[in-house]
């Protein structure tokens, strides 16, 4: 017996011997090659699928992520699924029951989503060289719990010489999201209420919801974060005021002073995520929040962004007992940050190799933020976000705008970051974030008459 959606062009077959998770997805990707279904078609959700298709909501998820996991269909936080392009036109020519392609087969798309490395700028022979003496030391026979004191050590002088800030207690972690789930688990109680940036950086919102704290939206605008928005009662507050994650805002001094003096007055502990901090080409940075108030800030950094998310390796600074917290949770979680990472890091700066590549970075980046934002200058294309970093914004009017050109540039073979996605609640801006560091500069000055087109 045969079951058929009445607005899909989807049949399944009970009877058959194939799944119907694999039914269903190979009736959409069919779907997708064919036309039936185009690039920026809103698809039901899976439970209103499987309620309509007369299966249970297992099959049209597996279907889903299938779907997803090939390219041929994209979620958008708050909006919904989507039919995106067919990955290449080899794709779309094979039958949809054959064995899918290989990624070598899959031709890559320009992705310019924000918070990407310029990974390929690094010196193969300095990482070869990092690599090998990290090797060199005896096998640890038990992790560090605060990181490994040579990598500490290295972050203490990175910190000073390019952020300006004189840490005191500095903690390894795996990176941001890995030192958000401590903090939320190790000095936040269950149900505090925590403020953050709206929009900002949903993974960490995400961490401290599983953690089981409430999480409250604050606004940004062109000074970053508004203190006086911070709602009463509330125990931390994130933010990015060195590069505002997506929106690209610095936070002004006057705001920095404003924060500092609300978190001591009401006890808050402030979060300072430094995205893209030392990626500043413009003007000398403002000062760390954690230099200002080191007494209700923790700073949090990473290698990802300024080398490569392969290491696994960020630091935190913080107050005495917010450090002795987290020590205390690693201790009985037996949770403990990798090393491998913090010996490769500590060999590039011995080096020198760490200096260099930031100098090279921000050159790079430099040149790269010049070359499009005066492309899109030209077609008289608005943009946002401080001379900084690895990313600016564009503005759309409307969230079916933002949607529809984010379609019509996959159907271009350009991958676009839509700002939806990085509120928790209810958007209230529209537009992309474009991120310039993850691709090559020949990639990106190829696609830019094709990018300024589907922007203007």
């Amino acid at each position: 017996m045969s079951y058929a959606d009445t607005a899909l062009p989807v049949r399944l077959d009970r009877e058959a011997g194939t799944p119907l998770a694999v039914q269903l997805a190979d009736a959409l990707r069919e779907a997708a090659a064919s036309g039936h279904l185009r690039g920026g078609d809103r698809l039901p959700s899976t439970r209103a699928l499987a309620d309509r298709l007369g299966v249970s909501r297992t099959v049209t998820s597996a279907a889903y992520e299938q779907l997803h996991a090939e390219g041929w269909i994209a979620g958008r936080h708050g909006s919904g699924t989507y039919v995106t392009t067919p990955p290449t036109r080899a794709a779309a020519s094979v039958s949809p029951s054959g064995p899918p392609l290989a990624d070598a087969e899959i031709a890559p798309m320009l992705d310019l989503s924000p918070g990407t490395p310029w990974a390929a700028g690094l010196d193969r022979a300095a990482w070869r060289r990092a690599w090998r003496a990290a090797a060199d030391p005896e096998p640890l026979i038990r992790a560090h719990r605060a990181g490994l004191p040579e990598y500490r050590a290295t972050v203490s002088e990175h910190l000073l010489r390019h952020r300006g800030l004189a840490a005191g207690s500095v903690l390894a972690t795996g990176g941001t999201t890995a030192a958000v789930v401590e903090l939320a688990a190790a000095v936040l109680r269950r149900g505090a209420v925590v403020a953050f940036e709206e929009p900002g950086y949903q993974r960490a919102v995400q961490a401290f919801r599983q953690a089981g704290l409430t999480v409250v939206g604050v606004p940004v605008d062109e000074q970053g974060l508004r203190p006086d928005a911070i709602p009463a009662g509330a125990r931390a507050v994130y933010c990015s005021p060195a590069h505002q994650y997506p929106m690209g805002s610095r936070m002004s001094a006057a705001r920095r002073v404003e924060l500092v003096e609300r978190a001591r007055a009401d006890g808050l502990l402030v979060i300072e995520d430094d995205y893209d901090g030392e990626l500043r080409f413009d003007v000398a940075p403002l000062p760390l929040l954690a230099a200002l108030a080191p007494d209700v800030v923790v700073h949090l950094g990473t290698t990802s962004k300024i080398l490569t998310p392969t290491l696994g390796a960020g630091w935190l600074v913080a107050p005495s007992e917010v450090v002795r917290a987290v020590l205390a949770y690693r201790d009985l979680t037996g949770t403990r940050p990798s090393p491998a990472g913090q010996r490769v890091l500590v060999e590039l700066a011995r080096h020198g190799d760490l200096g260099r590549h930031l100098r090279k970075l921000r050159r790079e980046l430099a040149e790269r933020r010049t070359l499009l934002s005066e492309a899109l200058s030209s077609a008289a294309v608005p943009i946002l976000g401080d001379d900084a970093g690895a990313h600016l914004v564009v503005l759309f009017e409307s969230a079916e705008d933002e949607t529809n050109r984010i379609a019509a540039a996959e159907r271009h073979g350009i991958r676009l970051d839509g700002l939806a996605r990085h509120f928790a609640g209810t958007p209230t801006a529209h537009g992309v974030a474009l991120g310039y560091a993850g691709c090559s500069r020949e990639a990106l000055v190829t696609a830019l008459p094709t990018l300024v087109s589907l922007l203007r």
